[in-house]
């Protein structure tokens, strides 16, 4: 078994590579050679299915429970205003920069060097998965959700996004709706009572009004935000409807199934929901994953963003080197020691994780 010392700086040179071979989402053929090389050069057997790499501990015992560790090699466009390069590998004062560094390149080596390091493994409570995953970015049908069939039952999981590695409990959902409004087409010098765009003043109101009854202690309230709106074409011309777009944030009180019900029973309009897999995830805080970290000093929150952890149905925790801050940013980075950090971290909370399970 290599020492931690020795996994973390080929972990890092594993990552300036990721940095320097462009992955956006559904174009990760690349990057996914690269994390294959490393499975390969650590004598790891692995699988592979469209851009998504996944292995399993040497000694998987399908009578064990079985813990995922998951973390994103795809990334956004870099924005307009990048000074450097985002497709080199720039190390200033302690910085690596690059795009994906960040958002979630350190999370994705970290966890794989974490893997690795507990890959042969004997006698471990849990089997081990790690899923180097596609289109995250992109919510693709060709992501970490289209792999979940080739795995066994998951009993948790550890989804590496930058939290700073403190431990995110819980994460909003996303539920975007396309709402619309009907009415009477007419001539805008007649007189008409069913204008679709009067007739959507009440709508827009009701998502502006609305307080969903539960609270969620760590994620707070559902969020409903009216986006976008279109109607029209000419100004002489009332139009036969009226279109919204709603971005409604989910809490850990509700599905995305209940959230939609209860807006179709309250509005006067069409809605129809773009997809209904982006469900907020949550574990307990009494989860003995959260307990290690606890233990370790590690806070906990609830996390606004989402993550690959919406189309997992077991209980997750959201972890990894970086700050959320920067992802998405120009001259996007991550320091050196957060990924020193990262995987001396998820070693030992998962290390203390196996020894207190009885």
């Amino acid at each position: 078994m290599k020492n931690i010392a020795t996994l973390t700086q080929e972990a890092i040179a594993l990552l300036k590579s990721l940095i320097e071979t462009p992955s956006f989402s559904s174009e990760e053929d690349q990057t996914a050679l690269l994390i294959e090389n490393w499975f390969t050069q650590n004598n790891i057997p692995f699988e592979r299915e469209n851009n998504n790499i996944w292995a399993f501990n040497k000694n998987f015992d399908k009578n064990k429970p079985t813990i995922l560790l998951n973390s994103h090699h795809d990334t956004v466009r870099p924005n307009k205003s990048y000074t450097k390069d985002p497709f080199k590998a720039i190390v200033e004062d302690g910085k690596l920069f690059g795009l994906g560094s960040n958002d979630a390149g350190g999370c994705l080596v970290s966890l794989i060097a974490t893997f690795t390091h507990f890959y042969t493994s004997e006698n471990l409570p849990y089997n081990i998965v790690v899923v180097a995953s596609a289109e995250e970015e992109s919510s693709g049908k060709n992501g970490l959700n289209s792999v979940l069939k080739h795995l066994p039952e998951l009993e948790c999981a550890i989804v590496g996004e930058p939290t700073l590695m403190q431990l995110a409990v819980a994460e909003k959902g996303l539920l975007v709706l396309d709402v619309k409004v009907n009415g009477t087409a007419s001539h805008a010098a007649h007189n008409n009572p069913d204008n679709p765009i009067y007739n959507t003043l009440p709508v827009i109101e009701w998502f502006k009004n609305y307080q969903y009854e539960k609270i969620s202690e760590v994620l707070g309230p559902v969020k409903m935000t009216v986006t976008q709106i279109n109607a029209g074409k000419q100004h002489n011309v009332v139009p036969s409807e009226c279109e919204l777009v709603v971005d409604i944030r989910v809490n850990d009180c509700y599905n995305n199934t209940e959230i939609l019900e209860t807006v179709r029973a309250s509005v006067a309009a069409e809605v129809n929901p773009r997809s209904m897999h982006l469900n907020a995830s949550s574990i307990p805080v009494s989860h003995g994953l959260v307990q290690a970290g606890i233990a370790l000093g590690r806070t906990t929150y609830g996390s606004p963003t989402l993550s690959d952890q919406s189309v997992l149905y077991c209980k997750s925790l959201k972890l990894g080197p970086g700050d959320s801050l920067r992802s998405h940013s120009a001259d996007e980075f991550i320091y050196l020691n957060e990924i020193e950090e990262g995987i001396d971290l998820y070693i030992k909370i998962l290390g203390d994780f196996f020894k207190n399970i009885k």
